[in-house]
């Protein structure tokens, strides 16, 4: 598999935090039988600053001829709103392979009708 791009916005991220996003990603989205078209870390500080600390980790990750899937979690430290958000992020990715695996094994309609209409 070619290297994905993942891309990370944030002005204040550093060097550690960046590198756990891109390897944590990856080994999620290489198990995928269909690749991502492109994967979007967006980070942002929820009070700016006014102080406190909250932080809000939205990871979007677009599949080819699907919706795409787009999770968001806030928590007091960016690391831990990746967290939350990645967790949310590989339910969301089972329920999308689930649907898909269900709907490759559903009889398309003209074969159903063929089927109720032979003797």
């Amino acid at each position: 598999m070619a290297a994905m791009k993942i891309e990370l916005r944030w002005t204040d991220g550093g060097g550690a935090l960046r590198a756990r996003v891109s390897e944590r990603l990856t080994e999620l989205l290489e198990a995928l039988e269909f690749r991502p078209t492109s994967v979007h870390a967006t980070f942002t500080d929820e009070n700016g600053p006014k102080g406190g600390s909250a932080f809000r980790c939205a990871l979007e990750v677009r599949l080819p001829r699907r919706e795409p899937v787009h999770v968001e979690d806030v928590s007091p430290t960016p690391r831990l709103a990746f967290d939350g958000a990645l967790a949310k992020l590989e339910r969301q990715l089972a329920r999308v392979r689930e649907t898909s695996r269900v709907l490759k094994r559903r009889p398309k309609k003209y074969f159903v009708a063929k089927r109720a209409l032979s003797p």
